[in-house]
């Protein structure tokens, strides 16, 4: 390992010791390559955590059995207050329209509906994206932005508002843990140790400690690893997504089936070209 990123890893263990809770942290693992990194370096910080991952009912086979191989990560199902399990076929019909870029329901509903009370670990790095580098920091805040931002002018915390209106800080010091300690328990926390990582940073760290990762990475040549169908993926990777499962094309073209039922059944507009549920996801794919 690298003098460069052995600092990043020190740093990061320093994160996860800086922040850790009583009763530990909640860690969002999705079995792509930035989860297995923080899961390890959970471990190797020995800080208490719970490793758990959200089955969408859009994973890929492959990311499902190898998260299964995972001791360590508990799988647990989506269900609504009533007990019942949520999929992405029913929050279509649901919600009427497919899961798009400005409305990504779907992310609410069937990854982010754990971890309330508690500090929820993310693998998200600057280097995924501009907009991560530009609404991300150590530590997350996301709800009650005016109050969190008082408090953090009373505390004298460095803190940032992000376009998205939460509240992140860009260090580990006094004044952040006191943040920290004062609302995560009401509010939405989340730290991201490797906030600063590099691809490389992380395919060496996890090469040096044997982590073999998704086979979807060394396997397919994936470089991310997602929700099949996943309307944050450019159109090709899409298409080659549908290519690859086409039993999920069936599946997302018979819930388009029957959201353009519901709409009409409602008294809902139905757009012209949404003629069938194969018209719809032609117009959503391409879209």
């Amino acid at each position: 390992m690298n003098t460069t990123l052995a600092d990043k890893v020190r740093k990061s263990i320093d994160r996860f010791k800086a922040f850790e809770p009583e009763d530990g942290y909640f860690l969002a693992y999705s079995g792509g390559k930035d989860s297995d990194v923080i899961k390890i370096l959970a471990h190797l910080a020995n800080v208490k955590f719970e490793a758990v991952h959200n089955l969408t009912s859009v994973d890929a086979p492959e990311t499902v059995r190898y998260i299964k191989s995972q001791e360590d990560v508990k799988i647990e199902i989506p269900r609504d207050k009533d007990g019942r399990q949520i999929t992405m076929w029913g929050l279509i019909v649901k919600k009427g329209i497919p899961p798009l870029r400005i409305t990504r329901y779907c992310c609410s509903e069937l990854k982010e509906n754990n971890g309330s009370g508690k500090i929820v670990v993310t693998g998200v790095r600057w280097a995924e994206s501009v907009k991560r580098k530009q609404n991300g920091g150590i530590i997350k805040f996301i709800g009650k932005p005016k109050t969190t931002q008082k408090l953090a002018q009373e505390i004298g915390a460095d803190y940032e508002v992000t376009k998205q209106g939460g509240i992140v800080l860009n260090n580990d010091n006094d004044e952040s843990r006191r943040m920290v300690e004062t609302c995560y328990k009401t509010r939405t926390t989340t730290l991201n140790p490797i906030i600063d990582w590099t691809d490389s940073d992380v395919w060496e760290f996890l090469k040096y400690y044997g982590c073999k990762s998704n086979p979807l990475y060394s396997e397919c040549g994936y470089k991310r690893i997602g929700c099949i169908g996943c309307p944050m993926a450019n159109i090709k990777a899409r298409k080659e997504q549908f290519t690859r499962y086409p039993k999920y094309k069936e599946n997302y073209i018979k819930a388009f089936d029957r959201m353009i039922k519901a709409r009409k059944e409602q008294g809902k507009r139905v757009d012209e070209k949404w003629t069938s549920g194969e018209a719809v996801f032609e117009w959503w794919i391409n879209g």
